[in-house]
């Protein structure tokens, strides 16, 4: 099961108070992917939320904890996004499959800030946090596969291997999808990541078409 964190600065904001900063994260998002973080200033983020700059800092030490933050907050979307698409009865390969559909799609309503991160991590500023992401992902993922070797639907290979190539796939695959490599419907893409996944990690042909003939729909991304 997942457990989401609470960001414990958060927990002594009131209402308004974490509305103008939901506004400051909002509009600094959306200035980051238009002119890239180091175009970005301060001030541009205050004028654009309609604050005083002195307002800034009583939420964020500076620019790179805002930033910090918003990575934090997207993760913990794609998260929330994953656990709403996985039916928690449903067997190992099948949540992996609802799971890697979803984070397709997620990562194309966001592809703005998954492209930003992309060119941020590049200058090696933010490294640790794709990182991040990338580890928590992963061990998700790895939760899943272990029960799947264990009732034998899953193949028996090492489990990190799996996992990283379940959380490989759906990024490259997104990243493809976003750069334009990839123009196709996004929802046709999730199928193919999610078949992709069953295929290669399924442990006999009869558990492939078992988990293959369930309906998936696309599962609403929460926000």
């Amino acid at each position: 099961m997942i457990h989401w964190p609470i960001m414990s600065e958060d927990r002594h904001l009131t209402a308004q108070g974490q509305e103008r900063k939901e506004q400051l994260l909002d509009h600094a998002a959306t200035l980051f992917a238009e002119r890239g973080y180091a175009e970005t200033r301060i001030l541009d983020i205050v004028k654009a939320a309609g604050v005083a700059k002195g307002l800034f800092y009583w939420y964020f030490e500076n620019k790179e904890g805002l930033f910090r933050e918003l990575v934090e907050q997207n993760r913990l979307r794609l998260r929330r996004a994953q656990a709403h698409a996985i039916d928690p009865a449903a067997e190992p390969l099948l949540r992996l499959r609802q799971g890697a559909e979803a984070s397709v799609r997620y990562m194309a309503s966001y592809a703005n800030f998954f492209a930003l991160l992309e060119v941020e991590n590049m200058e090696k500023a933010f490294a640790d946090e794709r990182t991040k992401g990338t580890e928590v992902h992963t061990d998700d993922v790895s939760t899943i596969i272990r029960e799947g070797i264990a009732d034998g639907t899953v193949r028996d290979e090492p489990l990190e291997l799996l996992a990283y190539g379940v959380v490989g796939t759906v990024g490259y695959y997104g990243h493809f999808h976003r750069t334009g490599r990839m123009p196709m419907p996004v929802d046709e893409l999730a199928a193919f990541v999610g078949r992709w996944v069953v295929c290669s990690l399924a442990s006999d042909e009869s558990i492939v078409r078992r988990v293959l003939a369930v309906h998936v729909a696309p599962a609403p991304i929460p926000a």
